[in-house]
């Protein structure tokens, strides 16, 4: 039989729990001891099944949802331990008063994330989402791991469905929010652009509904629309917002000239692709709302450097690689080939990976991904697995990553620039060996 301590525990009491053992953990094999093991369920892991090895190792406490074949003082039985684990973050959220910042959007969600945080971060001690942990269990986690130090909050949300966002926002309580944009993205669970919108846009409806700020990429009409009503809308842009700014030259590197709004010089970024301009404009914006030093914003996004396979200039022997392969979808893949097709210097080489979760017009998607090809002149072009198998054409085609990546190695370029761009799941890095 249970012990009553695991029967009859509140909110108030793990709380109180948590408070003295702060570190939560939810994979068995990262355990530390000390931690607190919430033991999730997915479609092919139970962590109930780990919770007396977790006890075992140094865990103080295992939550879980199971009854356990041996009791245990140091189990905690709830009825749903993901539930649990965000009302515990929602109840933590409450005992801070300071800004909290969630971004949410089709593209660039994670590297405008990582600039804002790297902006405040230079004058604020900011608590931000780990890599891109921004789903229903990692912006939990990244709530819990706030400390009373804590002066700003960044919280990244991503969805591939409705009513996602609206979930978040009930625990995360955010102040101030932004929506990159809204492309095709997750139209698997969406539907369409338009349920694209309605779902980025729940994170405006609690804005509004609260009282919140929002920082609007005032060159995109339809977020203009969608934040109608949000009691603070502060602009940003290429011109007529409060913070403007244009990419400046042609180099393999965005520089941004400040023109309206914060003291104007320019940004030489480590970024490629003038896609990453709206990025950088919404981490200058928002540094300079919570009075960050323009000195300080330019030295944060200067040496603010990418990684993790996203907007990546590699070098690869004597040849270039912009290694963009930790997403994809239409909207990222037409602009990333719109802006390598910019380069001017060498042959240019397209590696690129099917897209993922879009649905049944992902066929279609893969067609007008070809058009965009078509449209200018490269060296090469392999095109690698999914949808684009189903098309006829004329580039060269290969079943995985790897089997492209022979290919290539076959080939001895030299002095050459690629473009490896593609889904996670195709994990086209492995192209060029990386």
């Amino acid at each position: 039989m249970l012990s009553t301590f695991v029967a009859m525990i509140s909110m108030e009491t793990l709380y109180s729990i948590f408070l003295r053992y702060p570190s939560v953990c939810t994979d068995s094999r990262k355990l530390r001891a000390g931690d607190l093991f919430f033991a999730l369920k997915g479609e092919n892991f139970n962590g109930n099944r780990f919770a007396a090895q977790a006890i075992n190792e140094g865990a103080a406490y295992a939550i879980i949802d199971e009854s356990p074949e041996t009791p245990n003082d140091r189990f905690i039985q709830v009825n749903d331990v993901l539930k649990t684990l965000q009302e515990l973050a929602g109840y933590h959220r409450l005992r801070f008063s300071i800004p909290f910042i969630a971004i949410t959007g089709s593209n660039g969600k994670t590297t405008t994330k990582e600039l804002i945080h790297a902006v405040l971060s230079s004058t604020y001690r900011t608590y931000t989402t780990e890599g891109n942990l921004n789903n229903h269990v990692g912006i939990p986690l990244t709530i819990l791991k706030i400390k009373p130090d804590a002066e700003m909050a960044v919280i990244e949300m991503g969805a591939n469905h409705l009513r996602e966002i609206a979930g978040y926002c009930e625990y995360t309580r955010p102040t101030h929010g932004m929506i990159t944009n809204c492309g095709k993205a997750h139209l698997e669970g969406f539907g369409s652009i338009e349920g694209v919108r309605k779902g980025k846009g729940e994170l405006y409806d609690w804005l509004r509904a609260n009282g919140g700020t929002a920082f609007v990429m005032w060159d995109y009409d339809y977020l203009r629309d969608m934040s109608k009503g949000i009691p603070e809308i502060v602009s940003y842009g290429t011109s007529d917002a409060s913070v403007t700014g244009i990419a400046d030259g042609a180099g393999p590197f965005l520089r941004v000239l400040l023109t309206h709004g914060v003291h104007n010089h320019s940004i030489q970024t480590q970024l490629t692709g003038r896609y990453n301009l709206p990025n950088v404009l919404a981490a200058v914006t928002i540094g300079n709302y919570f009075n960050t030093d323009p000195a300080k914003i330019k030295k944060a996004i200067e040496e603010y450097k990418p990684s993790n396979s996203r907007s990546q200039i590699m070098e690869w022997g004597s040849n270039t690689v912009v290694l963009d392969a930790y997403n994809a979808n239409p909207s990222s893949m037409k602009l990333a080939i719109e802006n390598f097709a910019t380069i001017t210097s060498g042959d240019k080489v397209l590696v690129l990976g099917a897209m993922a979760e879009l649905g049944a017009g992902s066929v279609q998607e893969h067609e007008e991904i070809l058009q965009e090809i078509a449209a200018y002149p490269w060296k090469e072009v392999l095109l690698v697995g999914g949808d684009f198998l189903k098309i006829k054409h004329n580039y060269r085609s290969f079943h995985t990553a790897e089997e492209a990546g022979n290919w290539l190695k076959s080939r001895h370029f030299a002095n050459t620039h690629f473009l490896v761009k593609g889904s996670r799941s195709m994990g086209m890095e492995k192209a060029l060996m990386l």
